[in-house]
């Protein structure tokens, strides 16, 4: 089964603990390139997380996002730094003494001050051990999403190689009558110009035009590379780049059966070859 590589994934978590969002976006990419960010609280996790990617994934450029916030309407978990107010207090006081009528400095005045209050620091190894959980589920929905659209992507080709498959029986269901239209043709030419008719010499040249449009060889590697194609989107490890190698042997066979065209239905089968093959290798750039 193939995957994408584009994909998105979010989940998050609310506990004792705080907020813990995590949220994996990519985009494709030639190599996988990771990039995370992460809270303060839950830093030291990217050595472990950078190292799941790498054994999941192996190309995309990857965003990670996962963020720790405490709940700051818990009144519980306001904590006063009495050492702090306590230096204040005493400044107050000696400030209080060197002028007159100052204005007292009330309660309200000290909690203004930064640092006064500070939230009560989470339990961060509950933190650490959430943040990571939540990663891993984050990450299977993120995967799972990338081979949803790799089976879709999967569908688009095949469908595109079936009809390439229609297109390549045309054109060689076509050069039997295109042979016979040249055969008459010549025939005609002589005949008009009065020439005398050596069969001998009317074979030969319609042997070397047949050698000259002969197509089987273009169609055989055509309906080769086919197959090959069908057999990589059923495997289950990374197969963009070798979709795209296949995707450049398609189109040089498709040139190649342009060129040796000689009739306005070959050349539209030709033209047809090149747009569902474009087709293809734009969805297959974004195959992992």
């Amino acid at each position: 089964m193939i995957s994408s590589m584009t994909a998105f994934a979010r989940r998050e978590l609310r506990g004792d603990f705080g907020l813990v969002m995590c949220e994996i976006r990519s985009v494709n990419h030639r190599y996988l390139e990771p990039t995370f960010r992460l809270s303060d609280l839950v830093r030291e996790l990217e050595m472990p997380l950078r190292e799941k990617l790498r054994q999941q994934l192996s190309r995309g450029k990857i965003d990670v996002w996962l963020k720790h916030e405490t709940i700051d309407n818990d009144v519980a978990e306001i904590r006063i730094n009495h050492a702090l107010a306590t230096r204040l207090v005493a400044a107050a006081s000696e400030i209080d003494k060197m002028t007159r009528h100052a204005a007292p400095l009330n309660a309200a005045d000290i909690l203004r001050i930064p640092g006064v209050v500070c939230p009560a620091q989470p339990n961060q190894q509950m933190v650490t051990q959430v943040a990571l959980t939540l990663f891993n589920d984050t990450l299977m929905d993120f995967i799972a999403m990338r081979q949803r659209e790799g089976t879709a992507i999967s569908l688009m080709i095949n469908q595109r190689l079936d009809a390439i498959t229609i297109e390549c029986e045309k054109v060689h269901s076509r050069m039997p009558v295109i042979m016979t239209h040249y055969r008459q043709r010549l025939l005609s030419r002589l005949q008009e110009v009065k020439a005398e008719l050596n069969p001998e010499r009317v074979e030969q040249e319609v042997v070397l035009f047949a050698h000259k449009i002969d197509v089987a060889e273009e169609l055989d590697r055509l309906n080769a590379h086919i197959v090959e194609i069908r057999r990589v989107l059923n495997q289950e490890q990374a197969v963009g780049r070798k979709l795209d190698f296949l995707m450049q042997e398609l189109n040089r066979e498709a040139n190649t059966l342009g060129s040796k065209s000689v009739s306005a239905d070959s050349s539209l089968s030709s033209v047809e070859l090149k747009v569902l093959i474009e087709q293809m290798r734009e969805q297959i750039q974004n195959i992992e």
